[in-house]
């Protein structure tokens, strides 16, 4: 009797761990539906005994689901109406899965260009607030990083992800923690898309570490100006480079 009960306790436990899985998954898809207009603003989503067939998941696990949609601003619950998808300006457009969907909308490019724009202020103010706060310790970090981008030149693969190394010194030697985040956040998901990664290539890998060193020189130098200069450039121009590759294929 105690290892039935022991049994079904345990079997109680394993579905508690798998639901919150379960209401991701249905989320992530009702999300990418929402967002790239399956489900337009103003119509109702499947009711709550389909979406159960649909996703083949429990009427607990939907509401699950529905709860974390309307957290992230995506659906509203109407009385005689059912869940309701809200207008695009009530969404969450910082939630990690919206901009994932965002991104691969067909105007998923336009959304990558708002990016890069933000990226470029919020960068170009924290490369001149790292030339500002620049200590020994931090440039030395900052000049073993180029030294180690300079050998990957030839390597763009390997270059690329150094490259996200080299912005994340800059960052944090600005002390600029809430725009950090900020970037982090948006540009992670971005980063997984093909559209904003680009294609790859030595010569366009060349011409970054050209900005690199810009940058580098600019912030050991202890000039501000310099500094966000050289960063903003660098993003815009790194950027327009990569869209037009990508719109031309």
């Amino acid at each position: 009797m105690q290892d039935r009960l022991a049994g079904g306790g345990l079997a109680a436990t394993q579905r508690v761990r798998r639901r919150p899985r379960l209401a991701e998954a249905v989320v992530e898809d009702l999300v990418n539906a929402i967002v790239t207009e399956m489900y337009p603003a103003g119509t109702a989503l499947p009711p709550e005994n389909m979406l159960c067939d649909l996703y083949g998941v429990s009427r607990t696990v939907v509401r699950e689901a529905t709860t974390a949609l309307t957290e992230k601003g995506l659906v509203v619950s109407q009385q005689g109406r059912g869940t309701i998808v809200r207008d695009s300006r009530d969404w969450n457009l910082l939630d990690p899965m919206i901009l994932a969907a965002l991104f691969r909308r067909e105007d998923g490019l336009s959304y990558l260009d708002n990016l890069s724009e933000i990226r470029s202020s919020l960068e170009a103010s924290m490369a001149g607030k790292a030339a500002k706060k620049a200590t020994p310790d931090s440039i030395a970090e900052l000049s073993a990083q180029i030294h180690k981008l300079e050998g990957l030149v030839e390597m763009p693969a390997a270059y690329v992800h150094e490259d996200v190394n080299f912005h994340d010194i800059i960052m944090r030697m600005s002390g600029d923690r809430l725009s950090k985040a900020i970037i982090d956040g948006i540009q992670g998901k971005a980063l997984k898309t093909h559209g904003y990664a680009g294609k790859l290539s030595v010569a366009h890998v060349r011409d970054t570490h050209a900005a690199h060193r810009r940058i580098y020189d600019a912030i050991a130098a202890g000039d501000p100006d310099s500094a966000a200069r050289a960063m903003r450039e660098h993003i815009e121009s790194s950027w327009a480079k990569r869209r037009g590759s990508h719109t031309a294929a």
